[in-house]
C-alpha cells in the first residue's frame, strides 16, 4: 500500500502531519542528511584553511562557493542519491562521503582534495555534530516559538480575567477564593521558567576520532594543533565544544534537554486538566464553530477536545523524552549502536510536542469565561469567611478563634445574616469590625488581582 497521510502507520504522519510539517526539513532522514553533508563540507573547508595541512592548500573564493553550494543547494534528489548509495555500502555515513566525492569529481579544482572528506574522521563525529545541529534548529525555530505563543496567550488571558473572583478548590472543597486570572498567571509563571531552562541547555559536539583522542589526526599531522582547531570548529558551527569523549559524544546534554521539556509539557498537562475542569464546572464556554460536531449522539455537546488532545499528546512526548533521558548518557565501554536507533526518535518527541502546543493553542483561543456562573457559584460561600474572621480574631486576643469558627461552619449551612451575627459580637475594635463586615466572597480576593494584572 502506498504511503500517504491516510495509509501513515504513525499519527505524525498521518492525521496530524500537517502540524509537524515545520520539523520535517530538520529531523527527517533528509535533514539528517542534509546535516551530515554540512559538516562534512565544513570540516572539509577549516582543514584547508590550517596552514600546517600541506598537502590541503587553502580554497578560493570560487571554489569555496562551489562547496557552500554543496550545502545550501542540498535536495531531495541529493537525498536519493545518497539512499541508492547507502544500498551498496550498507554504510549511511560512508554514503555521504561518497555522494560528496562524487560532487568533487564534477570540478578540476577539487580533484586533489577527495581524500580529505571525511579525514581522521569516525562516523560518530559527523553524527554526534548533525544530531546537535538538528535539535539545535528545532528547539529554537520550532518548539520554543510554539512555547512562547502559549505563554503570551496565557499572560493575555491572565491579564484580561485579572478581575474575575472566583471559588477555589483545595483537595476538590470549598476554598478561599482567587480569581481566574491569577490561576492563569501561575501557569503562566511556571512555563515561562521553565522555557528559559530549555533555552538554558547547551548543545555540545565533538570531533575527536574513533576513540575521542585524536590518534588518527596526530599520527598524519603531529604538528597540528588538534584540539585547539576542533573547538574552534564546533564553536563555529554554534555547538559547545566537549573536549571529553569516547567514541561517541555522551548525549548528556540530550538528556538535559528532553528532561527541561519533559518539565515543560508536565505543567501543560496540569494546565490542560484544569482548564477541562472550568470547563465542566461552566467557569469557561468554548466558542462553537459551524460545522463542528461536538458527540455522535448528543447534539448539545461542545467538548473539551483540544485541551484533552493537548494532554495526551504532551504525554506521550514526555513518556518518550523521559525514556531517552535516561537510557542515552549509557554506553558499553567506548561504543554500541544503541543510542544510534534511539536518536532516531528525536523528531517523534518533538513532534509530538508541536501537536500538542498546537492543540492547546487552538483550545486557548476558544475559551469564553462565563462570569456570572462563576460569580453564581461564589457569591453565596460565606464559609469562606471564616478563615479572614479567625485571623483579625487571632490579631486581636479573641480565645479559640478558629475553634469558634469551625463551631460555627464546619458542616452547616452558612449565609450573610449568620456570618454578620457572629462579627457583630466579638470583642474586637470597632474598625476591625466595619472591616470585617466589609468582606464578601466576592472581594474577599487578597492580592489576586494585582498579581494577574503585574505578571
Amino acid at each position: 500500500m502506498e504511503l500517504s497521510h491516510i495509509t501513515a502507520i504513525s499519527p505524525i504522519d498521518g492525521r496530524y502531519a500537517s502540524k509537524v510539517d515545520a520539523l520535517r526539513p530538520i529531523l527527517s532522514e533528509y535533514g539528517l542528511m542534509y546535516y551530515r553533508v554540512l559538516v562534512e563540507i565544513r570540516w572539509l573547508q577549516v582543514l584547508a584553511h590550517e596552514p600546517t595541512i600541506t598537502e590541503l592548500p587553502d580554497f578560493s573564493k570560487k571554489t569555496q562557493a562551489v562547496l557552500d553550494a554543496v550545502i545550501a543547494d542540498f535536495s531531495l534528489a541529493d537525498a536519493e542519491r545518497i539512499k541508492a548509495i547507502e544500498k551498496t555500502t550498507n554504510h549511511d555515513v560512508k554514503a555521504v562521503e561518497y555522494f560528496i566525492k562524487e560532487k568533487l569529481d564534477m570540478e578540476n579544482d577539487l580533484q586533489d582534495s577527495k581524500e580529505f572528506i571525511h579525514f581522521a574522521c569516525t562516523s560518530e563525529d559527523i553524527n554526534n555534530l548533525s544530531y546537535g545541529l538538528m535539535l539545535k534548529a528545532a528547539r529554537d525555530e520550532c518548539l520554543l516559538p510554539e512555547m512562547q505563543r502559549i505563554t503570551s496567550a496565557l499572560k493575555t488571558l491572565g491579564h484580561d480575567l485579572a478581575h474575575v473572583p472566583m471559588l477555589s478548590r483545595t483537595h476538590g472543597q470549598t476554598a478561599t477564593p482567587t480569581t481566574l486570572g491569577k490561576e492563569i498567571a501561575v501557569f503562566f509563571k511556571r512555563l515561562e521558567k521553565q522555557i528559559e531552562q530549555v533555552k538554558a541547555v547547551a548543545i555540545r559536539g565533538k570531533i575527536n576520532g574513533a576513540v575521542g583522542n585524536f590518534n588518527a589526526h596526530m599520527a598524519a599531522y603531529p604538528e597540528t594543533d588538534w584540539s585547539a582547531l576542533s573547538e574552534k570548529f564546533v564553536t563555529q558551527l554554534g555547538l559547545d565544544w566537549n573536549a571529553y569523549t569516547t567514541q561517541i559524544e555522551s548525549h548528556d546534554y540530550v538528556a538535559e534537554l528532553m528532561d527541561a521539556m519533559s518539565r515543560f509539557n508536565a505543567i501543560l498537562v496540569d494546565f490542560n486538566r484544569d482548564i477541562w475542569g472550568y470547563i465542566s464546572l461552566g467557569y469557561f464556554k468554548q466558542k462553537t464553530i459551524t460545522g463542528e460536531v461536538g458527540s455522535s449522539t448528543m447534539p448539545h455537546k461542545v467538548n473539551p477536545i483540544d485541551f484533552e488532545n493537548a494532554e495526551g499528546n504532551a504525554s506521550m512526548a514526555s513518556a518518550m523524552m523521559q525514556f531517552l533521558s535516561r537510557q542515552l548518557p549509557t554506553s558499553r565501554w567506548q561504543r554500541d549502536l544503541v543510542d544510534s536507533t534511539l536518536l532516531r526518535n528525536l523528531g517523534s518527541c518533538f513532534a509530538y510536542c508541536m501537536i500538542a502546543y498546537a492543540s492547546c493553542l487552538k483550545g486557548i483561543g476558544k475559551l469564553q469565561a462565563n462570569e456570572s456562573y462563576i460569580t453564581a457559584d461564589l457569591e453565596n460561600r460565606w464559609e469562606v469567611l471564616a478563615e479572614p474572621i479567625q485571623t483579625v480574631m487571632r490579631r486581636y486576643g479573641c480565645p479559640n478563634p478558629y475553634e469558634q469558627l469551625k463551631d460555627l461552619t464546619r458542616g452547616r449551612e452558612i449565609n450573610e445574616q449568620s456570618i454578620h451575627a457572629f462579627i457583630n459580637e466579638l470583642a474586637i475594635p470597632p474598625g476591625a469590625k466595619k472591616q470585617l463586615l466589609k468582606l464578601t466572597p466576592l472581594n474577599y480576593i487578597g492580592l489576586a488581582d494585582k498579581l494577574a494584572k503585574t505578571v
